[in-house]
């Protein structure tokens, strides 16, 4: 017998009423995803596949290239990293490219808890988001206390977001209670931080999987549902990001509440992110060509982006000497 569980406080009531039922129990929860249609493997890879081949117009590029860049999460995630390379990192937000002062500035940067205090620093009021990750990054394995603490650690040190790891391992046995209430808590302890949920798609197996974490976080309350840590291959595809935008749109049509999406990891040039850009409106729409609504988590990315503008500006590219090399391996 499925027994209920009482969920934290502040369980989104949107969430009883779409499961029809008073008590957000394990058996709801699957009983609902379950009943999600399944997505066809050959038709969204396909789907994917076309949207990758569309071309577009000079004008459309320039305007791609400076959205990309405006909405980058500017990444710095290693065990290596200290304060003086997160300062140089948010240092780089506010002038991305110190030859033209045009260039939009990435949306956030992101770092680990103990950095955020650095990078606040040197944002102040700037408009560049802190974003900061958390809840045993990138594994998901502590206890909810150590969880909550991780959380609130970044957010009274100056996060704006907080880019969360579910439990892999409960969803994939089928609690997906424990993913629920956990994605729950951790929203009432952003406060007014903003939530993305960071599901590892590379670990889900299936686009089926994707499909129901994706709606699992979004009933929890996430702001944002993230493909990846970037630490696991396969990280952001297109075909899985597709799935993710279908699902935000639908979400939205059901219930009249946006909800972001953030590819991460593996995206590293101009032309795999306008792949991604011609996906979001072709697939949700242009209301989420925004960075209110749409992220990269990326760090090399934004050095060919600033490649690519420049080359359009002048007629060539600039030496690889003129752009900063301050990128992570995996970003």
């Amino acid at each position: 017998m499925d027994v209920p569980v009482t969920t934290p406080a502040g369980t989104p009531v949107r969430a009883r009423e779409i499961l029809g039922v008073s008590q957000v129990t394990n058996k709801a929860l699957t009983s609902w995803l379950h009943g999600l249609p399944g997505v066809d493997q050959v038709g969204a890879e396909a789907r994917a596949a076309s949207l990758g081949t569309r071309s577009i117009k000079t004008t459309s590029k320039a305007w791609a290239i400076d959205t990309a860049i405006s909405m980058i999460d500017l990444t710095t995630l290693e065990g290596a990293d200290t304060p003086g390379r997160v300062r140089g990192l948010a240092t780089r937000a506010l002038t991305p490219d110190p030859s033209d002062l045009s260039t939009p500035r990435p949306a956030a940067v992101c770092v680990y808890g103990d950095m955020v205090g650095h990078a606040r620093d040197v944002l102040g009021d700037s408009g560049v988001k802190v974003a900061a990750v958390a809840t045993a990054f990138p594994s998901g394995r502590a206890s909810m206390r150590v969880k909550l603490a991780d959380v609130a650690d970044a957010v009274s040190a100056g996060a704006d977001e907080i880019d969360m790891v579910i439990d892999r391992g409960a969803f994939l046995s089928g609690d997906y209670l424990t993913v629920f209430d956990q994605i729950v808590a951790v929203k009432e302890a952003c406060g007014d931080a903003r939530l993305k949920v960071i599901m590892e798609t590379g670990e889900l197996v299936t686009y089926d999987n994707v499909r129901r974490a994706s709606y699992l976080s979004m009933l929890a309350g996430g702001d944002f549902i993230k493909t990846s840590t970037g630490k696991v291959s396969p990280a952001a595809t297109l075909p899985v990001t597709v799935i993710m935008l279908q699902a935000v749109r639908d979400w939205r049509e059901q219930t009249g509440q946006m909800v972001g999406v953030k590819p991460a990891g593996g995206i590293r040039t101009s032309k795999d992110a306008i792949k991604f850009l011609v996906s979001v409106h072709e697939v949700a729409g242009e209301d989420w060509l925004t960075n209110e609504w749409f992220r990269f988590g990326a760090s090399s990315l934004l050095n060919d982006l600033i490649l690519q503008r420049q080359k359009m500006a002048t007629g060539a590219y600039s030496g690889s000497d003129y752009i900063a090399d301050d990128s992570p391996s995996l970003y």
